[in-house]
């Protein structure tokens, strides 16, 4: 009996760490005030499908903004030390 209660004792343990990140990963995301209240316990699901989502949404932005660098860079629009500054920030 002692084993079947370690078993679950690490069980619960372990439940309450993922029940923490997501938690942590919910006040990440950027509208997670509006998809919980203080009324509403949102799924691990939902959250998950959330962050995918907004993970997503954010390579997409990363790609566009990397093309219209590319681009203005490209163009000759812009001085050398605006290109050193922009060079000198993408190393970061």
């Amino acid at each position: 009996m002692s084993n079947r209660r370690a078993t679950m004792t690490r069980f619960s343990s372990t439940n309450d760490e993922v029940n923490d990140l997501i938690l942590k990963l919910q006040a990440l995301l950027p509208d997670s005030s509006s998809m919980s209240n203080l009324n509403t316990r949102v799924s691990a699901a939902k959250i998950l499908k959330e962050t995918s989502t907004y993970i997503k949404k954010l390579q997409r932005e990363a790609d566009d903004l990397s093309a219209r660098l590319s681009k203005l860079l490209a163009s000759g629009e812009i001085t050398a030390i605006d290109a050193d500054i922009i060079s000198s920030l993408l190393k970061q």
